[in-house]
């Protein structure tokens, strides 16, 4: 398992025994792997496809290089940290931002690039001096509220140029959506921002053969009569071709806007390392700086050819968990399903067809979601608001984040929202932290602490639980 390829059958091939868990270094029969692969794929499909559509860029080529990336993790991982890379959503507000100040989808993957290198940059660190380092860089109350302002800046986007294109689809799309999230169970409920899209979609093709054209503002802002659901790409479309590639460009404007995502990007994969860890009964907190660099590595693959930056996804930590399956050889025929369906661009033209109203609905919970995630930081962690060194910079970089207050430097350098909020909450922290008395600068550690130069050493092999 030098890369991370040439896995042992578990048991029978079948299924697990009872209490029995298929590690990482393990499969089922082949069959059993491609069909466990193809439900890795449906899990990480809805946020993979449309974050790309949120953000102006190729869905085809962002599912295509979302299956590149996975593979690249894994062999960098060499099989043990079980991950997908998907398509960040914690871009979307960057996206918007550069798009209003009229930067091109070049002008985003450039800023996404850099990020990555800085990602990459970072996981290099974390790898040297251990995970410990996550923690007194970006201690739980920075991440929080960094996570929370990034979600809550898009705000704006869903209610303002979204919802209004067809509000009754979007406010049915909502309420169906969290139908799903809420009642549905299992592996149903994990793709239940997927299921909200097809009924949106469903539901607008219905409206339009019902009602027919609605009158209400396009996506280009112009109140004019438009089908919820304009199909005409979709005809013209190929079945099989090249999606659409573009060479990323460098604003400096742009790049500050981008790169506090790095922070969130860092708290996302620290998670997802500690919960495959939990799971699997191998402790990976020493391999974190390697799954860091690695994702970060892998955003600047992505983005160097017009693609979106790349994270590990947590729904498909969720069908892990459902499967008790951590075989990386799922998500090796995972990416292979991925980098097929990038190669269809009919397929790309029926993503790209989905109308405002329908994403009106999904972006109101998804943005929310992506905010409150900040505050379960906050709940886990245990971090203390009453206390003024959390308190103050918090209260102060979100307001700032979520408000987009800006603050002018010259004529030319300003910064503004996530970037100036991100500063203030990261810059505060640590300044007010300095001069607090001792009784205040209390903290529980999120991870244990990593032994430097310890992920050379080879993958541990103590047995998972019920193994």
């Amino acid at each position: 398992m030098r890369l991370g390829v040439g896995w042992k059958v578990h048991g029978d091939g079948r299924s697990p025994a009872p209490g029995a868990v298929v590690r990482p270094d393990e499969r089922l029969s082949w069959l059993r792997t491609l069909g466990l692969g193809a439900q890795h794929v449906v899990a990480m499909f809805g946020a993979t496809f449309v974050a790309p559509v949120l953000m102006g860029l190729d869905p085809n080529l962002a599912v295509l290089v979302s299956g590149v990336a996975t593979i690249f993790f894994l062999l960098v991982t060499r099989g043990a940290i079980p991950s997908y890379l998907g398509s960040s959503l914690s871009f979307v507000g960057v996206a918007a931002i550069i798009a209003n100040e009229g930067g091109t989808p070049g002008t985003l993957t450039g800023a996404l690039l850099v990020v990555g290198v800085v990602l990459l940059a970072s996981g290099l660190v974390v790898r040297a001096l251990g995970a410990r380092v996550v923690h007194a860089v970006l201690p739980p109350a920075v991440t929080g509220a960094v996570v929370m302002l990034i979600g809550f800046n898009l705000a704006p986007v869903a209610a303002g140029t979204y919802w209004p294109q067809d509000q009754w689809t979007a406010l049915a799309t909502l309420l169906f959506t969290g139908f799903a999230l809420v009642a549905l169970r299992g592996f149903w409920s994990r793709i239940a921002i997927f299921l909200g899209l097809a009924f949106g979609y469903g539901l607008s093709w219905l409206l339009d053969r019902v009602f027919g054209p609605i009158t209400s503002p396009t996506a280009a802002g112009e109140v004019a009569p438009h089908w919820r659901l304009d199909l005409g790409g979709v005809a013209e479309a190929d079945w099989i071709g090249l999606p659409s590639l573009h060479a990323p460009s460098f604003e400096a404007s742009a790049v500050l806007v981008a790169l506090p995502v790095v922070v969130a990007l860092i708290a996302e994969n620290a998670g997802h390392v500690k919960a495959v860890g939990e799971m699997t009964g191998d402790p990976l907190d020493d391999r974190m700086g390697t799954a860091i660099a690695a994702d970060g590595a892998a955003t600047v693959l992505a983005t160097s050819v017009g693609g979106p930056a790349t994270t590990t996804y947590a729904e498909n930590i969720g069908v892990m968990a459902a499967s008790r399956v951590y075989s990386t050889a799922a998500y090796w025929a995972a990416a292979a399903f991925a980098i097929l369906f990038g190669f269809c661009p009919k397929f790309g033209a029926v993503v790209a067809a989905i109308p405002g109203g329908v994403l009106g609905g999904i972006t109101v919970i998804l943005y929310g979601m992506i905010g409150l995630l900040g505050a379960k930081i906050w709940i886990e962690s245990g971090v203390d608001l009453g206390n003024p060194v959390n308190l103050v910079p918090v209260a102060a970089g979100v307001i700032v984040g979520i408000g987009n207050v800006s603050l002018e430097f010259t004529d030319a350098f300003s910064l503004s929202g996530i970037a100036l909020g991100t500063l203030i909450v990261l810059t505060g922290y640590h300044a007010l932290r300095a001069f607090a008395p001792p009784h205040l600068r209390e903290s529980t550690p999120l991870f244990d602490a990593g032994v430097p130069g310890e992920e050379a050493r080879a993958p541990r092999s103590s047995p998972g639980p019920g193994a």
